[in-house]
């Protein structure tokens, strides 16, 4: 109909152009009418005249402000975790204001032209968390990288509490050595020794050609904990203190380079009691100290480790080379026969570490026979 009016066709007979085209009379003529008055036909907008579920200008504002000044932990968490104490302070109840949900923060920033679309980033909502349900179940252990104010490369421990995300310890150290992974790890230790300490397969950490007997693991071992090493060239299993090497870095590049190993030090010192006290994390929906300590009881040596969605059984190989997990029967290798072993089962799925945390292999399992394996070995 629009059309056909504003390309100046002369209708004769209305009652059958607005059947011929399923047009309502009144449709016709409300649009007619318009165009008289108007001189044209434009599209109008169909934004509702009121829109009461709106966020009021004053929460974007505040939303906006805080992306700024929050730097670099800006994100909508971070910003909804800081609007707590800013709603309470101004009233914002009586106002009949309330904090907004992160997908509407996000939606103020995106048009304040703050964040940009990152249509292939992976939705949140496809995660599914692997956590230890104890603080001190386990302890995640890695070193990453990072450079002086004359650019020489200096290596930092970071010890991490993968229950409530504690950071245990943060050490700064001249090279990534088993001498400075033993002083970060008894750091940690300050918090509590853990059951188990999971890393990955450095140099410094595996203790070079004599595994497991370098001066890291001895120092685990004089914790009475036990090392569990991740698959090789898989940082998955480590992925909590891999993502918090980002996080670490992104503060440090906030602040002025240090220029030694102590300003360093005194830099992640600073850094460990604003992230274990002051910065809200997602997972743990709190700090991480305040879950820490808010936790109703803690693992740690002698206390085998608790996941919410994973098991953890220490095993002794029988003469066949088998182990026995939840009814089935697991082909490790009659050469480990005697050995106790851990085995850590995550649904269907069963990785088998030897003593020193050495992972012999993992398999899927299928529940419609007994005699599972044998194991596919680690890679």
């Amino acid at each position: 109909m629009d059309a056909a009016v504003t390309a100046g066709v002369k209708i004769t007979n209305v009652a059958r152009w607005c059947r011929d085209n399923g047009v309502d009379r009144r449709t016709f003529y409300r649009h007619r009418q318009r165009i008289e008055a108007e001189g044209s036909w434009q599209p109008r907008s169909r934004r509702p005249k009121t829109t009461p579920g709106a966020t009021p200008p004053g929460v974007a504002a505040e939303i906006v402000r805080l992306r700024g000044e929050l730097a670099p932990d800006n994100g909508a968490d971070a910003i909804i975790a800081a609007l707590g104490p800013v709603a309470e302070r101004d009233g914002w109840e009586a106002r009949g204001w309330r904090v907004p949900h992160r997908s509407t923060v996000n939606k103020i920033l995106k048009r304040a032209g703050l964040v940009k679309d990152e249509p292939r980033k992976r939705p949140r909502s496809s995660f599914r968390r692997f956590a230890y349900a104890r603080p001190r179940d386990c302890y995640q252990l890695d070193a990453t990288e990072v450079k002086l104010a004359d650019g020489t490369p200096a290596a930092v421990f970071e010890v991490l509490d993968d229950c409530t995300r504690l950071l245990a310890a943060c050490r700064a150290a001249d090279a990534e050595t088993g001498t400075a992974a033993a002083a970060a790890i008894r750091a940690a230790a300050a918090h509590g020794a853990p059951g188990i300490v999971l890393c990955d397969n450095g140099a410094a950490l595996s203790g070079g050609p004599a595994r497991g007997q370098g001066a890291f693991a001895r120092a685990v071992t004089a914790l009475g904990s036990r090392i569990i090493r991740s698959s090789p060239y898989h940082p998955q299993t480590c992925g909590k203190v891999e993502r918090h090497h980002q996080t670490l870095k992104r503060w440090l590049a906030a602040h002025p380079p240090p220029a030694t190993l102590a300003q360093l030090q005194a830099l992640l010192d600073a850094y460990r009691d604003y992230y274990n006290t002051r910065r809200h994390h997602t997972a743990v929906t709190t700090t991480p100290q305040r879950a820490w300590d808010t936790a109703p009881c803690h693992g740690g040596p002698g206390h085998l480790p608790r996941q919410d969605d994973a098991t953890v059984h220490r095993l002794t190989v029988r003469p066949n080379g088998t182990i026995g997990l939840g009814g089935l029967a697991i082909n490790v290798s009659a050469r480990h026969a005697g050995t106790q072993v851990t085995a850590i089962r995550d649904h269907g799925h069963v990785t088998v570490y030897t003593p020193d945390g050495t992972a012999i292999g993992h398999l899927h399992l299928n529940h419609d026979k007994r005699y599972q394996g044998p194991l596919t070995p680690a890679a």
